[in-house]
């Protein structure tokens, strides 16, 4: 079996496949409800796959991406356009021998609210749909697109909040300090392949962390990752979690929570329930000039057996975890990382509800329909 990770791809290869994927991306956003399976039909393979948060979940070929996902939210959200912050590509190589092209793109669908969209009332006001996806690229078109779009933070918008107040600070996300993440320039590939390592070599220091030791946040602070990011690191978490700034509002605001509630996890190349979860672990590994990018479908695999978390105590379930990671590398350290996780997956295997919450506080559940 292949080595799995990051490969070299030629500079013409990677630029063409992120100037098609944002050319797809942004027709399909700006078609009418009418005309959108046309602009899927034109982006994507006839047996792609779709993976988005829950509740949209996985669908196959244009007609569902269609008839699940597109048309609704064109109605919801009628002058939808596309804001990218970061775009960057690479090649990987995944488990089995595969080598796969891809693009990874974050920023915010923006729009005005028109009509309710999942059972979340609209507001009639703009908002943004925060998004982190990651694309496959196969002959100059997509095969398959993993879609993280941060539905709790639209449900937040929306003036409701199901869950207990997050750590961190909600909001809208900053793009880059440097303000260079839409890489359509010539990159040192070279420089690329540094700066995914450099993310894996942080990656190891979370995985052979012991959280049994109870060393608490002072053994968070001094273990080895602190040599892996910069000083003023900014960590930009989903909504229920929040961003925090620095190793220790990192620390503080959700690694140590984190760790608490799901001492021991396995995430990224430490993963081995592969019986249970056939697609865990990265499914992409890229380094793009200064960025990196990591995910998995789920990338971390946990029993909740420790602290309380999202406001729910220890359930003893075990979780998957649909995560990405976006990274910045400045002056050499991580600068910056963006984190796009499906919270509300998360806590539906924790047996909390989400959208049920968000319905009873809109006056939209079982208990309202039955006055």
């Amino acid at each position: 079996m292949a080595q799995n990770g990051a490969r070299s791809i030629s500079q013409s290869s990677n630029l063409a496949n992120k100037i098609a994927l944002r050319d797809f991306q942004n027709a399909i956003a700006v078609s009418s409800k009418s005309d959108v399976l046309r602009a899927l039909g034109e982006a994507y393979h006839e047996d792609a796959i779709w993976r988005g948060s829950h509740p949209l979940n996985e669908m196959q070929g244009p007609q569902a991406m269609a008839e699940t996902v597109w048309q609704n939210l064109l109605h919801s959200f009628p002058d939808l356009e596309r804001r990218d912050e970061i775009i960057v590509g690479g090649r990987y190589c995944d488990r089995h021998g595969a080598e796969k092209e891809m693009v990874a793109c974050l920023g915010h669908y923006c729009a005005t609210f028109r009509h309710d969209w999942l059972d979340i009332p609209a507001t009639n006001q703009p908002v943004w749909l925060r998004y982190g996806e990651v694309h496959e690229m196969t002959e100059g078109r997509i095969g398959r697109s993993t879609c993280l779009w941060d539905i709790l933070d639209l449900i937040r918008q929306a003036g409701f909040w199901p869950l207990a107040p997050s750590r961190g600070t909600e909001g809208r996300w900053m793009g880059p300090i440097t303000g260079d993440g839409l890489v359509f320039s010539e990159q040192d590939m070279e420089e690329g392949l540094g700066s995914i390592a450099q993310t894996l070599a942080m990656h190891k220091t979370l995985a052979d962390y012991k959280d049994h030791e109870h060393k608490g946040r002072d053994g968070l602070l001094a273990m080895p990752q602190k040599q892996h990011w910069h000083e003023k690191m900014m960590w930009y978490g989903p909504s229920g979690i929040g961003t925090t700034r620095g190793l220790a509002g990192f620390v503080d605001f959700h690694q140590l929570p984190f760790r608490l509630a799901f001492p021991g996890r396995k995430g990224g190349q430490t993963l081995t329930r592969m019986d249970a979860y056939p697609d865990a672990g990265h499914y992409i590994q890229i380094g793009d000039g200064a960025y990196s990018v990591t995910g998995g479908w789920p990338s971390v695999v946990a029993t909740h057996s420790g602290g309380t978390l999202f406001g729910t105590g220890p359930t003893g379930r075990e979780v998957g975890m649909r995560v990405m990671d976006f990274y910045l590398h400045h002056e050499g350290r991580i600068r910056e990382n963006w984190v796009p996780l499906d919270v509300i997956d998360l806590l539906n295997q924790m047996g909390v509800d989400v959208m049920a919450r968000m319905r009873e506080q809109a006056g939209r559940g079982a208990a309202s329909r039955d006055a």
